[in-house]
């Protein structure tokens, strides 16, 4: 079995050879037990009275933060963090927006790419390999900036935030749907099963809710709105565990064998460990949304 580490400071090149490395390596376990053929999702989904499965809370993810993020017919959305596509497809299709999808792991854009082609949006979807925290698109270039449970796995999430500022229209909206920690620090037991958790799964850190909300004001946001939505997201974080309860040790078996690697053990071990952090009341899922200060009114309204 692999052994367990902390999370360490890595530079911008390593820590991105790291996250593709994971995403390559572990793509086959997100297809075979967690994604579905109608959602393409590799994130947690959003339960409320209308949605009970783990398929239909995958897209009602998407739906969720359409809604906030008032998504229309026309407008033009960076996918920031794109995966397969799942996201950008789905907005493509149900809501007729023009989606960009990014992402820096070169398998996720090619596979993106054929998703988009068999279900008709390639006209209206398209996917480029990117950084999210340094693209090279012009300044007001989108109406929407959509992360899902991509901002997690940026080092600096002040360097994503600068870039969505500036990549949004006047009136633009950012969208983000992701886990938050608590607060900082835990004691020290709690800080461990926190990057034991984060680390197999290419995630140095995480801010606090009022990190990340004051991260945004301060570069250039205005109607920084932070929702906790913990209670829509844990029957997905239990429904990972129970799967993870059979598979992990199948796993071990496998690694013994040569037939798995020792990432996509540690991968199934996080998703474990995902569920003890939840339970330990550590993390907050939250979807936060806001508006680029307009130029000429310091209170971004317009």
């Amino acid at each position: 079995m692999a052994e367990r580490k902390v999370a360490e400071p890595l530079d911008h090149a390593d820590h991105l050879r790291r996250l593709i490395s994971y995403f390559e390596d572990t793509q086959r376990d997100y297809r075979l037990w967690w994604m579905t053929s109608a959602a393409l999702a590799m994130h947690f989904g959003f339960y409320d009275e209308q949605t009970r499965k783990h398929a239909e809370a995958l897209i009602n993810m998407n739906r969720e933060l359409a809604t906030r993020a008032r998504v229309q017919s026309g407008d033009r959305v960076l996918d920031a963090g794109c995966g397969v596509g799942g996201s950008a497809i789905w907005l493509a299709r149900e809501l007729g927006a023009r989606v960009v999808g990014i992402n820096v792991v070169p398998g996720d854009i090619d596979r993106g790419r054929r998703y988009a082609r068999r279900r008709g949006v390639a006209d209206r979807v398209t996917f480029e390999l990117q950084d999210m925290t340094r693209t090279t698109f012009p300044t007001g270039s989108f109406d929407v900036v959509w992360a899902i449970e991509s901002v997690c796995h940026v080092p600096d999430k002040r360097e994503f935030l600068a870039e969505a500022r500036r990549l949004l229209k006047p009136g633009g909206r950012l969208v983000v749907a992701d886990a938050f920690r608590r607060r900082r620090p835990f004691e020290q037991a709690d800080e461990r099963l926190l990057h034991d958790w984060l680390y197999p799964w290419a995630v140095q850190d995480l801010m606090t809710p009022g990190e990340f909300t004051a991260a945004a004001e301060e570069n250039g946001f205005a109607r920084v709105h932070f929702e906790d939505v913990s209670d829509h997201v844990r029957p997905s974080s239990l429904h990972m565990y129970r799967l993870m309860r059979v598979l992990y040790p199948l796993g071990v078996a496998r690694r013994r064998l040569g037939l798995l690697t020792d990432v996509q053990l540690a991968n199934r071990r996080s998703a474990l460990e995902q569920y003890r952090v939840v339970r330990r009341g550590l993390i907050v899922y939250g979807l936060l949304t806001a508006t680029p200060y307009a130029s000429n009114d310091p209170s971004g309204m317009t």
